[in-house]
């Protein structure tokens, strides 16, 4: 005689008691109820209680009369109501740091209502269509899956509170690391290679172990001796590669190649640019990084430091050349890698390109949540913006509105941006940074280089407050003003004023920037009229030349 199928009731929901009597169909029933906390019980067959609560719960019994007929009491039936439990979202595998294209199932979770029947609320980063049911199976995973999952359950008018939020990081694919103790195995001896995953956070891995380069399949314990932590020993030379796995079906790591022999890799990997751009020029060394002293080779004019990153920033004509590079063991400094082959950078003083990038606002610096458009300019139908970001990975704008990249900005988004055209064609790369600390200011500075000559504001500013006083300014670490009006102009720049500049306000510092400047086409042209002077050229022909090659020039920025 219970109306409803739920074997679990919470307070808030409505649930309707029946007394039914087998057999007087054809009477007129008057009916007596027994009930907890209720001083007038109804008189009819039904008793509906509407948003119950924890002191309804208790025993229930009825029974019936008509005219001298009187039934005797039902059995009780028992009623508990109880508080619903916040739900819980939950990750299988229980993974919250995940890579592209793994598989992952988020599930809501209701502790106590087991037996209810819940149709399931989502609130995800990128469900345009939220599933009803408790579980929300990811296949293939992509970066746009990043994000905070919550659910809560509903049955008919009931709601249950909002689960907690459970976020979830999709990265690119990792690439294994492999660490060698030696590269050369000793007589009768073993080498210990290690593998490993990174970021350390990420788990669930095993490892895999191969020799020879194209070789697929797995070496067993007939081939080296395995130890716990991705560590192997090796007593046969070769060489040895690694990869992690992890999950059902198997996700895995690209591998990598255990050989000690340097390499030399440009990032973004341009073997031409531009002066005044920002390049990196990386040494590595597969057997770890950390374990290494590095020695670089160069015909450039400027020497590269003992790092594995030598970080040219604003380039110029003197950062062309060959670099080469080796490694020499911490351990041991008499153990050294061969060097690794050349790689060329030509660093052009001209360029004529016909692709340009506008960032709006135009500024270096921004505020987490803010919005920025990065334009693509330029006589194309077809634009991406490509992004170079702080942990080595290239990728591209997925939000373009025609030839405009909208950002919703946040810490991931400090990075390189550049356009490309369907053609080939790229404009200058500029750097965007992003703000982490909310109530931290921001250097509002110029996105493209400065022209020498020209004048330039730089200021500080809050997220809440555009204007600021008694800012203090610096250039390269060093302080050069206090300004009240909180601002720094700079009436005519000249290439001493080319450098990092961060701005500090009520004990808070801004992230710092760098400003580029570019030599102005006035003093190009007063350079080649004194050299003309010199070489006693005289003619209309040699003055055209002068200004001819001025305005190439001219027209690379």
């Amino acid at each position: 005689w219970f109306s409803n199928t739920w074997s679990q009731i919470f307070t808030g929901e409505t649930i309707t008691l029946r007394c039914e009597i087998q057999g007087g169909e054809g009477k007129v029933w008057k009916y007596e109820w027994t009930a907890p906390n209720t001083n007038s019980p109804p008189t009819s067959s039904e008793y509906r209680i509407s948003r119950v609560s924890v002191s309804h719960s208790g025993d229930y019994r009825c029974r019936g009369s008509s005219d001298y007929l009187l039934t005797g009491w039902s059995d009780a039936f028992r009623l508990t109501v109880s508080f619903p439990s916040k739900p819980t979202v939950t990750l299988q595998p229980s993974w919250t740091q995940i890579y592209s294209s793994e598989t992952v199932t988020v599930r809501c979770e209701i502790q106590g209502g087991e037996g209810a029947q819940w149709t399931y609320e989502w609130r995800a980063a990128k469900l345009n269509t939220p599933p009803t049911s408790n579980e929300y199976r990811i296949i293939r995973a992509t970066e746009s899956d990043s994000g905070g999952y919550s659910c809560r359950g509903r049955r008919d008018y009931f709601f249950s509170e909002w689960s907690d939020i459970i976020t979830l990081t999709v990265s690119y694919k990792p690439k294994a690391k492999l660490r060698a103790d030696n590269t050369a195995v000793p007589v009768g001896g073993s080498v210990t290679l290690t593998c490993s995953v990174n970021p350390s956070s990420s788990s669930g891995w095993k490892y895999y172990w191969y020799r020879d380069e194209k070789s697929s399949e797995a070496l067993t314990t007939q081939d080296a001796v395995f130890h716990s932590n991705g560590q192997i020993s090796v007593s046969q030379e070769g060489l040895y590669r690694c990869r992690g796995g992890r999950g059902n079906p198997v996700y895995y790591t690209e591998d990598i190649t255990a050989s000690n022999r340097p390499v030399v890799t440009l990032y973004p990997n341009w073997s031409e640019i531009y002066r005044g751009e920002t390049i990196t020029v990386r040494c590595e060394i597969h057997g770890g990084d950390t374990e290494w002293d590095y020695e670089w080779e160069t015909n450039s004019m400027i020497k590269a430091p003992n790092q594995n990153e030598y970080r040219i920033r604003s380039a110029s004509s003197s950062n062309s050349g060959n670099y080469r590079c080796k490694g020499r063991m911490k351990s041991s400094q008499h153990e050294t890698t061969e060097w690794s082959d050349s790689v060329t950078l030509t660093v052009s003083d001209n360029v004529h390109s016909a692709a340009s990038l506008t960032v709006s606002p135009d500024r270096v610096q921004h505020f987490t949540s803010d919005s920025v458009s990065l334009t693509c300019e330029g006589n194309f139908t077809e634009w991406r913006v490509r992004k170079f970001s702080e942990d080595g990975r290239l990728s591209v704008c997925r939000r373009m509105t025609g030839s405009t990249c909208d950002i919703n900005t946040s810490k991931s988004d400090t990075a390189v941006y550049w356009c490309e055209s369907g053609s080939g064609e790229f404009s200058s790369a500029v750097n965007i940074t992003v703000q982490n600390d909310g109530n931290g200011p921001i250097l509002v500075s110029p996105v493209h280089p400065v022209t020498e000559g020209a004048s330039v504001s730089l200021s500080c500013s809050l997220r809440t407050q555009k204007i600021l006083s008694n800012v203090f300014f610096y250039h390269n670490d060093k302080l050069i003003q206090n300004d009240p009006r909180g601002e720094l102009k700079i009436s005519a720049v000249s290439k001493s004023d080319e450098g990092f500049y961060k701005c500090q306000y009520s004990g808070r510092e801004s992230a710092q920037s760098w400003m580029s400047v570019k030599v102005s086409l006035i003093i190009i042209l007063l350079l080649l009229l004194h050299r003309c002077r010199q070489s006693k050229c005289k003619s209309l022909f040699s003055i055209f030349i002068i200004i001819h090659i001025t305005l190439g020039i001219f027209q690379g920025y």
